[in-house]
């Protein structure tokens, strides 16, 4: 069974469906991350190199295992030759 069909599969189940849209900004994020360092063609241990710290620190990071302040994120994404921007907008429950 794919990744893909795994989840579809859990996410049939309300509780299930409830708690990941909790989670769902945090995990397009932690998605983003990683397709930074993608569309760079560099290995984790190559931000890390970049980064001057080690390579379980951007795994931690991709795995949303940790709790970066702006500086590591933006140092994350110069890493890979992007630029890190915030946008805000009005929350859809409101």
């Amino acid at each position: 069974m794919s990744l893909q069909a795994l989840k579809q599969r859990a996410l049939k189940n309300p509780d299930v469906k409830s708690e990941y849209e909790k989670l769902e900004n945090e995990f397009h994020f932690i998605d983003q991350l990683i397709g930074m360092r993608i569309k760079a063609g560099l290995t984790q241990q190559q931000v890390a190199e970049k980064m001057h710290t080690q390579k379980s620190n951007i795994s931690r990071l991709e795995r949303g295992n940790a709790n970066p302040n702006w500086s590591t994120l933006s140092k994350y994404a110069q890493a890979c030759g992007f630029e890190l921007t915030l946008t805000v907008q009005r929350s859809s429950s409101t």
